[in-house]
């Protein structure tokens, strides 16, 4: 029963927000927004999962006051930053357009194929979102994979990778070489794609260094009193979690990773609709708020801890979704195809978190017995 009233509480705002959502999107367009709005919802939850498995090993490192503001403060930049202002912005600066003129401009609803439209301008954009969005996930696979741990995976590759790893700066010179080939074999414009995976490696660097950097120093604020906090049941403990400016910037960082994996999505909406608020509707309030719902549930449960593997399986997808959004520069590649790979590796990951499991309990019930 408490297990059941603590996933209620976590999920509970997130199904309040859905039906809310729904029946904004019913009287705003009828049935026709209804299924819409649906849809999107369940596709951003479907295909984010990697994400909110990411999402997680980060927010485990910090302190319940952290991770409140997450659901709070975070879902607002997450709904009304990345799926309402930053398509806004996107569109303004290519279309050399000023706040009144862009939100008219989305509210036509036009044809994303005809141009000057708001979704073909957006989608023009695409490039240099791809670019931004995809050096960071990669800079964040690379440092991961080239990183040495007791637990792997895909041993065969991340043992051989690790050791190689050791060299410095090597993610850095990985990550720009790939941009280098993907601006000049993909882009049409090699300088704006090079402009913009540049500061997307440079926006991983300084946000995830600024938050190491004061997580190792101690950085501590007023919601210090939560890092003695007793651990909750099948969760995390609370020792050495990250409070005060180290974790506002793993805060920083964690709002930088959930935006770099909404790009994609953001843009690819508009294959569905042209309507800007029904896309707000399904991807912001439903979808972001179900992913950092799921976010809280796994650092509640001490998933990751349970099942070992599922961290590696989500940093293989980004790897293979920042692959996906680099070769989408200059080919299109359809979205289900981005999320079926997320969804595969996650998968397996988890299949063989259980097996390992499995085997552990009988080895300790041989020892038992013995």
């Amino acid at each position: 029963m408490p297990a059941e009233h603590s996933a209620l509480r976590i999920f509970g705002w997130s199904i309040a927000i859905t039906v809310v959502s729904l029946v904004v999107a019913y009287f705003y367009g009828g049935w026709s927004a209804f299924a819409l709005c649906l849809i999107l919802g369940i596709l951003e939850v479907s295909l984010s999962f990697d994400n909110a498995v990411v999402n997680a090993t980060v927010l485990n490192r910090m302190s319940e006051f952290w991770q409140r503001l997450f659901l709070t403060v975070g879902v607002l930049i997450a709904v009304f930053g990345m799926r309402l202002v930053f398509p806004l912005l996107i569109v303004g600066i290519t279309a050399d357009l000023g706040p009144v003129e862009a939100l008219r401009l989305a509210m036509e609803k036009g044809d994303p194929h005809e141009p000057g439209t708001y979704g073909f301008i957006l989608n023009e954009a695409h490039p240099q979102i791809a670019a931004f969005g995809g050096m960071f996930l990669l800079m964040l696979f690379l440092n991961f994979v080239f990183e040495e741990r007791e637990i792997t995976w895909l041993s065969w590759i991340e043992r051989p990778l690790a050791r190689i790893g050791k060299l410095d700066m090597l993610s850095v010179v990985v990550a720009a070489v790939a941009l280098v080939f993907a601006a000049e074999l993909a882009a049409d414009e090699p300088e704006v794609v090079l402009v913009s995976g540049i500061l997307g490696m440079v926006t991983y660097i300084t946000v995830n260094g600024l938050g190491s950097l004061f997580e190792s120093a101690g950085g501590g604020g007023e919601d210090e009193a939560d890092e003695a906090a007793p651990a909750r049941s099948g969760g995390p403990t609370a020792v050495a979690k990250a409070t005060g400016k180290a974790a506002f910037f793993l805060f920083l960082y964690l709002e930088v990773l959930d935006a770099s994996f909404s790009f994609d999505g953001v843009v690819g909406a508009f294959a569905i609709t042209a309507d800007p608020i029904i896309i707000a509707l399904g991807l912001g309030f439903i979808g972001a708020m179900f992913v950092r719902s799921i976010t809280v549930y796994l650092v509640r449960k001490g998933t990751l801890s349970e099942y070992v593997y599922l961290e590696h399986g989500a940093h293989w997808a980004i790897g293979a979704l920042a692959a996906i959004l680099l070769v989408s520069i200059g080919v299109h590649i359809d979205e289900i195809i981005t999320g079926l790979v997320g969804v595969a590796f996650i998968g397996a990951a988890f299949l063989t978190s259980v097996l390992r499991n499995r085997r552990n309990a009988e080895t300790e019930d041989l020892v038992h017995a013995g």
